[in-house]
């Protein structure tokens, strides 16, 4: 039984912390056409909108998660240096839970920063996502770069928003 509490705690953690990229198979591929709900809770974004000619990162997040919580504050922090990407911060938690956590973060005053949630959970299973925090980063071209499950540093989104 000890065993198997080492085993799950180191498998947590890796999944925690792991900055090697996720192999999906979806690597070089297009973006999907999917829709996301705006937080004013009437307006759908879809994919096929996102800008083409900017790299687009998507950070999937649980508003518990405490992971989560801090690579947001640190994307913050380092907004300026991320001027040039657009995020898209979704979650498939409840509209008020999702609204709560841009709040905490005051997310709407980045123009590069689009909260939403992804009702269908489409971006769950178009990648099944094994954890949070998970990025799904797209270059100017809209073809999939690289995914990651964890905490990234800001080089890694950069280079990766670069490839």
């Amino acid at each position: 039984m000890k065993y198997c509490i080492l085993l799950f705690t180191a498998a947590l953690l890796i999944s925690c912390f792991g900055t090697e990229p996720q192999k999906t198979g979806k690597e070089g591929k297009p973006m999907p056409s999917f829709s996301l709900l705006s937080l004013d809770s009437t307006t759908w974004i879809n994919s096929k909108d996102f800008p083409i000619g900017k790299p687009t990162v998507m950070f999937y997040f649980s508003p518990y998660c405490p992971h989560c919580k801090a690579q947001t504050k640190q994307i913050v922090q380092e907004i300026d240096e991320l001027k040039n990407i657009q995020f898209y911060f979704i979650s498939s938690y409840s509209l008020a839970e999702v609204k709560a956590y841009a709040n905490e973060f005051q997310l709407a005053k980045y123009p590069n920063v689009t909260t939403a949630l992804d009702s269908a959970s489409f971006i769950n299973d178009y990648f099944e996502i094994p954890g949070f925090p998970y990025f799904a980063i797209y270059g100017k071209d809209k073809k999939l770069n690289k995914s990651f499950l964890g905490k990234l540093y800001i080089s890694q989104i950069l280079k990766a928003a670069d490839e």
